[in-house]
């Protein structure tokens, strides 16, 4: 699912509203597929104004499939400067596992390679979230 935020000027430097919207996309969901990690990508253009948000994969309870090559597809087709990423934690608990802090790492380094930032990675809750960036660990 592609959601252009074009009507509005969002900026995304600001991790409280980006966890709204992410919060209020994911309650757009299925009841059953609620309950499932979400990772999205979220491209921004040199003013820092998102230009889309993008559903990069639908896991599991617990788990979701992401590799660099569909993070930063669309990314690049849309030649963006940087990207935030996002994904929820059904769980409730909005810390990151050691397994997001390897995968954060590892989308920091593709993005690298291919000019284009990562941000931030936000961790959200139904409830609550976490900013990577807020708390230095990008």
């Amino acid at each position: 699912m592609n959601i252009k935020i074009s009507d509005k000027t969002l900026k995304g430097d600001c991790p409280p509203a980006i966890s709204k919207i992410m919060r209020d996309i994911l309650k757009t969901e299925d009841e059953n597929d609620r309950l499932k990690e979400h990772f999205w990508s979220i491209g921004l253009n040199a003013r820092n104004i998102v230009i889309y948000v993008e559903l990069v994969s639908l896991g599991t309870l617990n788990a979701s499939l992401v590799h660099p090559r569909e993070v930063f597809r669309f990314a690049i087709q849309k030649s963006v400067c940087s990207i935030i990423l996002s994904h929820n934690h059904p769980s409730g608990e909005a810390r990151p596992s050691e397994d997001d802090l390897k995968l954060t790492k590892r989308l920091i380094d593709a993005g690298e390679i291919l000019g284009i930032e990562v941000l931030d990675h936000i961790i959200i809750t139904e409830n609550d979230f976490f900013s990577m960036k807020e708390s230095e660990l990008i």
